[in-house]
């Protein structure tokens, strides 16, 4: 079970698991806003699992440098096929090298673009102009994510977060 963490102002900072949410509450570093209906149940006590938390002191703000990874490839891209611009699910989207590793293309935020596997097949080890397909938009390095719910990884709310999680 995931758990939203708040920062000091009541905005969006991440996600944790229940049991880092919990190790948190028990080292007063948060306190808990939502609890969902689930209980955590110990020798010594039983309290409802936490949903949503807000952290009690500032959290660290560092220049968001987006770190190039298969997600945020997908988030870049729209999780939509750069090819064909359908939008399958996430896990039937795959990272293609638009000039092909086999032709010394690097796996950078340049070089990479989110395809449907059907479309990466039939692409194979060509360019893009070799194989005929034309690309939705060239790749790019993004200077920032599109929004908080995506950039916390989320597809879907839950109902106790839907207070906190601005779409």
């Amino acid at each position: 079970m995931q758990v939203l963490v708040l920062d000091q102002g009541y905005a969006p900072h991440r996600v944790v698991h229940w049991q880092r949410a919990i190790c948190m509450l028990f080292g007063g570093k948060v306190e808990v806003l939502e609890e969902y209906d689930e209980v955590v149940r110990s020798p010594s006590m039983a309290i409802r699992m936490p949903a949503v938390v807000r952290l009690l002191s500032g959290a660290r703000r560092r220049p968001r440098v987006v770190r190039f990874s298969r997600f945020n490839v997908l988030l870049r891209d729209g999780f939509t096929c750069q090819y064909c611009s359908v939008r399958p699910h996430a896990r039937d989207l795959t990272m293609d090298h638009v000039v092909p590793r086999a032709r010394g293309g690097a796996t950078r935020w340049s070089n990479v673009v989110a395809a449907c596997r059907p479309c990466n097949h039939k692409k194979g080890s060509r360019t893009p102009e070799e194989a005929r397909m034309l690309l939705l938009r060239p790749p790019h390095e993004p200077r920032s994510l599109p929004s908080i719910g995506q950039r916390l990884g989320l597809r879907e709310v839950h109902d106790k977060w839907v207070l906190w999680v601005p779409t």
